[in-house]
C-alpha cells in the first residue's frame, strides 16, 4: 500500500478484497447506524466497563473479604478476569464471523449475569475465582466483540469517531461502577451490592440485544488452516500484536495498583476509590479525542503518540509524585492519553483486514492482550514485594511496556507508510 496515497491508507481499502464497503454501502450515519453506535455504548458500558472497576474489588477484597491472603494471590482475581474476557475472543470472533451477532451476545449476557450473581454468593477465594475471574469474564468477552465487530458496516470517514463514541461507554462504566460498588458495599453490603450491579447490567444488555447489528449480515467463509495463519504471514499484523501485548502491561498496571498506592501513602479509603473513576472520566475524553482525531490522523498515529506520552507520564509523573494531588494530576493525565488504547483497538484492526475476518483478526489482538493481562497484576505484586513495598519498580515497568508497544504499533505504521511523517494511516 503506497504511503502516498492517502485515501488507501485511511479508509482501510484492504478490506476491498473480499467486500467492497465503499461510501455508497456504508450509511456514515442515519438513524439506524447510530441506534447500533448506542447499543454497542450500551454493551462496552456493562462488558469493559464493569472490568474497569476491577482496582475497587482489589482493594475490597484485599482489605476486607480476603483479607489474610497475600496481594500477589488476591491479584489472581482481576488478572483471570482481565485473561479469560481477551482469550476467547478469536472464538468468540470466529463464531460472530460465521452467525452474526445475536445467539453470541445473548450467551454473553447471561454468562456476564450470571458470574455477577454467584460472586453475590461466594464466600472464600476459589468461588469468587470462578464466579467473577471466569464466568463473568466469558461473557464479557461475548458482549464487546460483537458490539465492536459491528462498527465497520455501518461507518467509514467517521469510523472513528463512531469508536470513539462506542468506547466512551467502557470509560463511564469504569466511572460509575467502581463508586456504586464502594457505596453499595459500605451501605447494603458485598452480596447485595453484587446483585444490584447485576439488575443494571441485565436492563442495559437487553438495549444491546435488541439494538446491535451489523449492516452487512456475516458470510461464513471456510475456517482454512491458511486463513488461520494469514495474520501471522504479515508484517504489520504480527506487529501491532506485540505492541498490543506490550501495551496491555502498561495500561492496566495503574489501573490495578493506584487505590492501593493511595491507601499506602496514607490516603482515605473512602477517597482513594475515587481515583479509579477519576481516571476513567478522563479516559472518557481520551476516547472521545481520540476518536475525532483518528478521522482526521488515522487510528495508528493517534494510538502511537498516545501510548507514548502515557508511558512518559508512568515514568516522569507517577514515579517522583508524592502528595494526594500529585496521584489525582496522574490519574487524570494518564487515563486520558491510554484512552486510546482501546478506543482505536478494533479500528487499527478494520484498517488492515478483509471485512470477513474482522472479527477473528479483533479477537487475535485481545488474545495478545490477554496474556499480558492475565500476568500483569501479579508481576506487579512481585514487584511490590520485591521491592519491600516501593513502587518504583512497578511504576518503571509500566512506563517501558507502555513505550516498547508504542514503538511496535508505530512499526506496523510504517510498514504500511514507509518513512513518511504526514501519512494518514
Amino acid at each position: 500500500m503506497s504511503s502516498t496515497n492517502l485515501s488507501e491508507t485511511s479508509s482501510g481499502s484492504v478490506l476491498g478484497k473480499h467486500i467492497d464497503l465503499d461510501a455508497q454501502v456504508i450509511p456514515d450515519g442515519g438513524f439506524r447506524a447510530w441506534l447500533v453506535v448506542f447499543g454497542a455504548w450500551c454493551g462496552l458500558f456493562c462488558s469493559l466497563g464493569w472490568l474497569n472497576s476491577i482496582g475497587t474489588f482489589q482493594s475490597y477484597y484485599q482489605t476486607t473479604l480476603l483479607k489474610g491472603l497475600p496481594a500477589s494471590t488476591i491479584s489472581w482475581i482481576p488478572s483471570l478476569e482481565i485473561f479469560f474476557t481477551f482469550v476467547m475472543s478469536p472464538i468468540i470472533g470466529c463464531l460472530y464471523d460465521h452467525f452474526g451477532q445475536r445467539w453470541v451476545m445473548l450467551g454473553g449476557t447471561f454468562m456476564h449475569v450470571l458470574g455477577l450473581t454467584m460472586a453475590s454468593l461466594a464466600s472464600d477465594f476459589p468461588q469468587i475465582l470462578l464466579a467473577q475471574g471466569v464466568c463473568s469474564a466469558l461473557g464479557i468477552c461475548a458482549v464487546f466483540q460483537p458490539c465492536m465487530a459491528s462498527i465497520p458496516s455501518w461507518f467509514k470517514k467517521r469510523r472513528g469517531l463512531a469508536y470513539g463514541i462506542v468506547s466512551s461507554g467502557t470509560s463511564l462504566g469504569g466511572v460509575v461502577f467502581p463508586i456504586m460498588v464502594s457505596r453499595l458495599i459500605s451501605s447494603v453490603g458485598f452480596a447485595w451490592s453484587m446483585r444490584i450491579s447485576g439488575f443494571l447490567i441485565l436492563s442495559l444488555l437487553i438495549i444491546s440485544n435488541m439494538t446491535v447489528k451489523p449492516k452487512t449480515p456475516p458470510q461464513a467463509i471456510p475456517m482454512t488452516k491458511a486463513l488461520i495463519a494469514r495474520p501471522f504471514n504479515e508484517k504489520s499484523m504480527v506487529l501491532l500484536l506485540t505492541g498490543f501485548f506490550f501495551l496491555t502491561f502498561g495500561v492496566f498496571i495503574p489501573m490495578n495498583y493506584i487505590v492501593i498506592q493511595a491507601i499506602d501513602d496514607g490516603m482515605n479509603a473512602d477517597l482513594a476509590s475515587y481515583l479509579p473513576s477519576l481516571l476513567n472520566a478522563a479516559s472518557l475524553l481520551g476516547r472521545l479525542s481520540a476518536g475525532c482525531a483518528s478521522d482526521l490522523l488515522g487510528p495508528f498515529n493517534v494510538v502511537a503518540i498516545a501510548c507514548y506520552i502515557a508511558g512518559t507520564l508512568s515514568l516522569a509523573l507517577w514515579i517522583p509524585v508524592s502528595t494526594h494531588a500529585g496521584l489525582f494530576a496522574f490519574s487524570v493525565l494518564f487515563g486520558f492519553f491510554s484512552g486510546a488504547y482501546i478506543a482505536l483497538a478494533a479500528s487499527m484492526v478494520v484498517q488492515l483486514s478483509p471485512f470477513q475476518e474482522i472479527g477473528y483478526r479483533t479477537g487475535l489482538l485481545f488474545l495478545a492482550a490477554s496474556i499480558s493481562g492475565l500476568t500483569a497484576s501479579p508481576i506487579g505484586g512481585a514487584l511490590l514485594a520485591r521491592d519491600g513495598g516501593s513502587y518504583v519498580g512497578m511504576q518503571i515497568f509500566s512506563g517501558l511496556t507502555l513505550i516498547v508497544g508504542s514503538s511496535f504499533v508505530l512499526g506496523a505504521r510504517l510498514t504500511n507508510t514507509g518513512l513518511s511523517l504526514f501519512t494518514k494511516f
